[in-house]
């Protein structure tokens, strides 16, 4: 897989003093969704590669406590390894680059008294699940529009959707049209009482959320509840709304801290990218914070000019949003520069298509690991990870982030059936295949 470095970080940035933990520190001032940002790191090992088949032949081995900060500069095995920060851990529904996107987007809806949110997404969406277990728990309704027609048998991500959310299956004629489609169906939950807004609406005070005294307390809230005038709130799908950074710059702060993997410390973050939103975020925290990291995502969903154009929208919504920590930045004035390196899959396919060898390889790496990465999103990283770490060019290390969706794999397995292949009767249980 050849990556393209891309000219990075142009003059724009100098004048807003960015790289700095006092502008952090100002811009993540605010409530949280995640009571704390830690997460799980693992090390994995590749013992051998031995080429052969789609997905090569390496084995692998997990290191539960790797040493971190200054352990890291000592290497202490003939091992080519990276690591891998465990963000599909965070919760068991709503896990991944999902919590770290409605880190924030979950405080903001709280503070403008939102009582609905709409949103979409595919059939077996992990951003509509997880908006729709977020809302639930915190007493807000979910609208979920989910892409295609409904399964015969629901399972993974649009069965979660089912149980906790309200949701309506959308023609794909009709939900080409995202914004049109989500307009309509939210003036269908306001009826004749209230009024609709997109998050977007909300940028312009975004920087005052952080005052505890705009919020009021969930129980307070309870008591109010049969006076609310109902308000509804669209959210973009897979959340690709520019307040939804600031929990992706908040995952950089706490890895960058010196125990975990440092200021200093060369580091390559390779992430799995479906609308982008979650590396352009990791992107920003790299930026605002001046660290030697380079953020690689792999792209799934569409080609390098859409990327592109998203993150150049986010970054100009995210800089015009923070004006008055930045300065003078004018907004509307264009913003055109790089901080992700966008690549290609090393084997490009049609987004939602998985090929031979695929399950296997996710299978292995479970059994040696106990990590479970699926074939549409994760296994990409994982294998990109690995590739970087057996390179070595320099001396940054390699870290893969596991942004979830592990459920996923039930929705596959249903597409999928033949990927899935168990063992016929009378075969060895113990190597079952798949």
């Amino acid at each position: 897989m050849r990556i393209q470095m891309l000219p990075r970080y142009p003059g724009v940035f100098s004048k807003h003093n960015l790289g700095n933990d006092e502008f952090v520190s100002k811009l993540l001032d605010r409530r949280w969704a995640l009571s704390c940002p830690d997460t799980k790191i693992n090390q994995v090992m590749t013992l051998y590669r031995k080429e052969g088949g789609l997905c090569g032949n390496n084995s692998f081995k997990n290191i539960n406590n790797p040493c971190l900060g200054e352990g890291m500069m000592r290497k202490s095995h003939p091992f080519s390894s990276f690591y891998v920060v465990r963000d599909d851990l965070l919760h068991p529904l709503v896990n991944g680059n999902k919590a770290r996107k409605l880190d924030a987007i979950l405080p903001v809806l709280e503070d403008n008294a939102a009582t609905d949110v709409v949103t979409c997404g595919g059939c077996q969406s992990a951003h509509t699940a997880a908006v729709a277990v977020s809302c639930a728990e915190r007493g807000l309704k979910s609208h979920l529009l989910l892409r295609g027609e409904e399964p015969e048998i629901l399972t993974g991500y649009n069965l979660v959707s089912k149980l906790y959310g309200n949701v309506v299956y959308v023609p794909r004629s009709m939900y080409a049209k995202r914004e049109e489609m989500l307009t309509r169906h939210a003036e269908l939950v306001l009826g004749c009482n209230g009024s609709t807004y997109w998050l977007r609406d909300f940028l312009e005070d975004l920087s005052l959320y952080h005052l505890a005294s705009n919020y009021k307390s969930s129980e307070e809230d309870a008591v109010e509840c049969h006076e609310k005038t109902r308000k509804v709130v669209i959210i973009n799908e897979g959340a690709g709304d520019a307040i939804a950074l600031l929990g992706l710059v908040r995952l950089v702060r706490y890895l960058s801290q010196d125990h975990l993997f440092g200021k200093k410390q060369a580091l390559k973050i390779v992430v799995d990218a479906g609308s982008g939103t979650t590396a352009i975020g990791l992107g920003l925290g790299v930026l605002c914070l001046g660290l030697p990291w380079e953020i690689i995502a792999i792209m799934l969903a569409d080609d390098i000019e859409g990327y592109r154009k998203m993150e150049r929208n986010l970054i100009s919504e995210f800089f015009a949003c923070f004006t008055s920590y930045l300065g003078d930045y004018p907004p509307g004035s264009g913003v055109d520069f790089v901080i992700v390196n966008w690549v290609e899959r090393s084997l490009p396919r049609k987004f939602g298509k998985i090929l031979e060898g695929e399950v296997q390889k996710c299978q292995r790496i479970a059994q040696q690991t106990g990590i479970l990465v699926d074939p549409i999103y994760t296994l990409s990283a994982w294998d990109l990870a690995t590739q970087l770490s057996e390179n070595g060019e320099d001396d940054a290390k390699v870290v893969m982030l596991h942004t979830g969706g592990t459920l996923g794999m039930f929705g596959v397995a249903q597409r999928c059936k033949s990927h899935f292949k168990m063992p016929d009767k009378g075969d060895n249980i113990t190597s079952p295949n798949f």
